[in-house]
């Protein structure tokens, strides 16, 4: 299923990205740094959602209190929240 997220803070605008069976795939920012983005996206891709988080949570760029890594954490962290419920 295709998800979306909508990123505050950072130069990223929106993250959509699709998960099954807990493993993150098809992860795409808006906006942001290219590079950068790309490589996260080409990295956590295939990874257990969990995973995910525990390794981008908390990764702040410079002075923002966040990042476009740490959008996605908390991104998955909502969407697992709600698998939850």
């Amino acid at each position: 299923m295709t998800y979306s997220y909508k990123t505050s803070g950072t130069c990223s605008r929106a993250i959509t990205f699709e998960v099954n069976d807990g493993i993150v795939s098809k992860v795409r920012f808006e906006g942001g740094c290219s590079g950068n983005t790309k490589g996260i996206s080409a990295l956590v891709e295939g990874m257990r959602i969990d995973d995910v988080i525990s390794r981008l949570s908390g990764i702040n760029c410079g002075f923002k209190g966040t990042s476009c890594p740490d959008q996605l954490a908390r991104a998955l962290k909502n969407l697992r929240a709600e698998m939850s419920d």
